[in-house]
């Protein structure tokens, strides 16, 4: 009895260990473009209708002249394609500690105290421009707040990185960090 006692015991200061380890194991250091998986390949096919150099592609064949472009690149009457997928995640990062830099667009705060917010890969993302891809934005979680020094100074975020979508009031994300540490970054 006093044997099994002492295995578990033995077993327990194990698990302890193995957290502390994995606690201060350093943290994969990320960067934006890791956040997007490789696009798939297409290859024209060598033979067949729409090969070689005649190929039309979207050109009207009717007769008709095509609509004059729009000054975004659109044409005339068509909204923009919104994909009813959300943006690619890497599912290999799901679970992995990580360490990134970006920008602060706050969610939650109080006063100058930051608990909830967006990282960005740019300066204004969210805010003067229309959002990023899902897998370019990060939901941020911080258990103690932060104090942001300037809307426009990046920061870096350790922490447990999952691939869970959010939606917020400006952008859905494809990743969330629940943040150990949120430090501001030398320019």
């Amino acid at each position: 009895m006093r044997l099994r006692g002492m295995s578990l015991s033995l077993m327990a200061a194990m698990a302890c260990a193995t957290q502390v380890a994995i606690a201060t194991e350093a943290p994969l250091e990320l960067r934006w473009d890791q956040l997007m998986p490789p696009a798939p390949v297409k290859l024209k096919p060598f033979f067949g209708p729409k090969a070689g150099p005649f190929d039309l592609g979207s050109v009207p064949t009717d007769g008709q002249p095509a609509p004059p472009p729009k000054q975004e690149g659109r044409w005339l009457g068509e909204k923009p394609a919104a994909s009813a997928l959300p943006a690619p995640v890497v599912a290999a990062l799901d679970g992995k500690r990580v360490h990134i830099g970006g920008y602060v667009v706050p969610l939650d705060f109080d006063a100058t105290s930051v608990k909830e917010f967006l990282l960005v890969p740019f300066v204004g993302a969210c805010i003067h421009v229309p959002p990023p891809p899902a897998n370019q934005i990060i939901y941020v979680k911080a258990a103690t707040g932060f104090e942001v020094k300037g809307q426009f100074d990046p920061v870096y975020v350790t922490g447990k990185l999952t691939t869970t979508p959010t939606s917020t009031g400006l952008a859905d994300t494809g990743y969330s960090i629940d943040a150990e540490k949120v430090e501001a970054r030398a320019k």
